[in-house]
């Protein structure tokens, strides 16, 4: 085990966690639907706009990982990456 110095202080980014959890679970969930033969973006879309999760296949527990974020928080990495501003 490597020397720990505990006078080091580890920043914790809480905007920049949440824009690459979502971006991962998203990768994830995009995956499972194209795996599935669907169309990820139409499925996604399906999701945002009617909050159903039965847009969202249960394979590779896609839908519950998709579950795990709010979909107003997705709408808004999604919107800023778009946009590209932070």
């Amino acid at each position: 085990m490597g020397n720990i110095n505990n006078d080091d202080t580890i920043e914790f980014d809480v905007l920049k966690n949440k824009k690459d959890l979502t971006k991962a679970i998203l990768s994830e969930v995009y995956k499972a639907l194209k795996e599935k033969g669907y169309n990820p973006v139409d499925q996604l879309v399906g999701y945002l706009i009617s909050g159903d999760p039965t847009y969202i296949t249960n394979y590779n527990g896609a839908r519950a990982l998709v579950r795990k974020l709010e979909r107003d928080e997705i709408l808004e990495e999604v919107l800023k990456s778009y946009l590209d501003v932070k």
